[in-house]
């Protein structure tokens, strides 16, 4: 950590909003004007929209996270998390990988740190559940599903192989419905490589407390989602809801029971419950409350975005909405970012601060290889896409979304390798103890150790005889 006497601009969180935010005030300031630290418990931004693709293995883990260091080479970078702001020293604490918290003073503040899964007191879920929301869990469940697959080609107990072929996600927006539809295309695959599994033994289920799927792209387009999972054999249940699944014995209100070793949690998203330690002013739902510059309410050096803020939607509300909130989306986080980076730049300065006010562009959603909806809004005409030409849509959007050129081309190159190679369907499940075939052949026999303790003993005694 670098000591300096310049203005030290805080950036809690290097998710997609304090990545772009700090590059825009890198990009815009004046040489040796102010420090930027960005602080977060990784060191890479993960771009959350790709996960699905990851978890299926259209793209390679290594392209969907991008490296705070290196794309940010004149910040300072710091693993780790702040557990506490005190505005009034504005001084913030740090909580490293390794060794003890310490002080961090700062003069400006951005709070950028996301959010995290939204769950609920669910018996069960805790141990079982499986989340989409890192990099990490998507190869995750990458690996769990094609282990399930080699479980059920291997067993002949008809029990252990109907759980294992049940694949059970809950949540159908846009994180549960892409994520079932690029598993169950990644189990599709699979299965033409194994014996004894086929496509017509797995079960895969979506379950959604509201009354119907990706509400992001309306009503017409969240029908045909639906419709089209179900024409691949996907069990769609509504309104309804998982009630337990202890020991992967899965309960849903509707009074369905099946048994499962896949509970796949996308249920929706909170603000990061860190949050409530800050002592800023919080929203209802636990946002931070901002104005429509992305100040927090009541300060002048402190601004917030994306998942963890509630902020105004000025184009709702000139539209007569009084209470419309900017969706937790990348379209929103993206241009908040920019906005965000330049209020910085303008407050530093003592200039006035800019509103952020953008109108909604659509949505996008891939359904596994070929297969989408989009809606995209032209001015005041929405244009519906389905199938091919959707997927396309989405695939061009999030592509050139992704931050950095280099994250851009590798992504492009996988999938456009994948047009010519088959898809990769080897599961790497022993990454997730990677010690353990080590240890099994290093650690001492057990007559060796007991024999080894023994001597030690006995040469304890002599010791003590002789003294």
């Amino acid at each position: 950590m670098s000591t300096t006497e310049r203005p030290r601009i805080l950036i809690v969180g290097g998710g997609y909003v304090g990545l772009y935010a700090a590059r825009r005030i890198l990009k815009k300031m004046r040489y040796g004007e102010a420090t930027v630290t960005v602080v977060d418990p990784r060191s890479y931004m993960t771009y959350q929209p790709f996960l699905p693709e990851a978890a299926a293995g259209n793209i390679s883990p290594r392209h969907v996270v991008v490296p705070l260091r290196r794309v940010l080479p004149k910040a300072e970078v710091l693993t780790g998390r702040v557990t506490a702001i005190d505005q009034d020293r504005k001084v913030a604490t740090v909580a490293p990988l390794v060794g003890d918290s310490y002080e961090l003073p700062f003069d400006y503040l951005v709070i950028a740190m996301g959010a995290v899964s939204r769950t609920f007191p669910i018996p069960g879920l805790a141990e079982q559940g499986i989340g989409m929301k890192s990099i990490e869990e998507a190869i995750g469940l990458r690996n769990h599903v094609l282990e399930q697959l080699d479980k059920a080609d291997s067993t002949q107990d008809e029990e252990v192989r109907r759980k294992a072929l049940t694949f059970v996600f809950i949540g159908g927006g846009f994180a549960g419905a892409e994520t079932i539809a690029e598993v169950e295309d990644m189990a599709r695959d699979a299965a033409k490589y194994y014996r004894n599994v086929s496509r017509e033994d797995m079960r895969f289920i979506l379950v959604d407390a509201a009354d119907r799927i990706l509400p992001e792209v309306g009503p017409k387009l969240g029908q045909y989602g639906k419709e089209h999972l179900e024409s691949r054999g996907v069990e769609v249940y509504l309104s309804t809801s998982m009630e337990s699944c202890v020991d992967g014995h899965v309960v849903l209100k509707n009074g369905l029971e099946v048994d499962s070793n896949t509970i796949v949690w996308t249920a929706g998203v909170k603000p990061n419950p860190a949050l409530a330690d800050f002592g800023l002013p919080l929203g209802p739902r636990g946002h931070i409350d901002t104005q429509p510059t992305l100040q927090v309410t009541g300060t002048d050096y402190i601004w917030a975005a994306g998942d963890n803020a509630q902020v105004p939607d000025l184009v709702g509300r000139e539209a007569g909405n009084e209470n419309a909130w900017c969706p937790p989306n990348a379209q929103h986080a993206l241009r908040q970012a920019k906005v965000l980076g330049d209020n910085v730049i303008a407050g530093m300065r003592g200039f006035p601060q800019k509103p952020y006010k953008h109108a909604n562009k659509g949505a996008v959603a891939g359904l596994g290889l070929h297969k989408g909806v989009a809606m995209i809004v032209v001015g005041k005409a929405k244009i519906r896409l389905k199938g091919r030409l959707a997927w396309y849509m989405h695939r061009i959007y999030h592509g050139m979304a992704m931050p950095t050129w280099n994250r851009k081309i590798r992504v492009f190159a996988d999938w456009t390798l994948a047009m010519f190679l088959k898809r990769e369907v080897v599961s790497l499940g022993a990454m997730e103890n990677p010690r353990e075939g080590f240890y099994e052949v290093a650690k001492p026999a057990p007559v060796a150790a007991a024999a080894a303790g023994k001597k030690a003993e006995e040469k304890v005694g002599e010791k003590a005889k002789a003294s």
